[in-house]
């Protein structure tokens, strides 16, 4: 008796990070403007501050083989492989206003944040 088993087509997981539609502009606007040979841009975040960890938004030049890759309208969005896990589930917005202007995240896994809003916990 032979069996035999389809494959199931790989379901797509869904990205760690969701972008807003600001965030994507302002990442399309920064590829226009990056340095010659950049790839991307990159989230990490890199143990600094009061609460421990801090976001950080950086030009790619390579890709990395564990960075998590969202491809957008504007260019492509990396996710350091080693800060997936801290951001699952996280919005990344741009917001500007009279006074500031940045990206803002909204993380479910954040446990606390400093007072200048700068670094947060896990």
């Amino acid at each position: 008796m032979t069996t035999t088993t389809e494959a199931k087509p790989a379901r797509q997981r869904p990205a760690a990070v969701i972008l807003t539609a600001n965030a994507e502009a302002r990442i399309a606007k920064l590829m226009s403007e990056a340095p010659e040979g950049t790839i991307g841009v990159r989230l990490s975040t890199p143990r600094r501050g009061c609460s421990g960890l801090a976001y950080s938004v950086d030009y790619v030049s390579e890709e990395k083989p564990f960075d998590e890759k969202i491809e957008t309208p504007g260019g492509l969005f990396y996710i350091d492989g080693a800060s997936v896990l801290y951001l699952i589930g996280s919005t990344m917005d741009w917001v500007e206003d009279d006074f500031t202007a940045g990206f803002v995240f909204a993380n479910p896994n954040a446990k606390g944040s400093c007072g200048c809003g700068e670094s947060f916990t896990v």
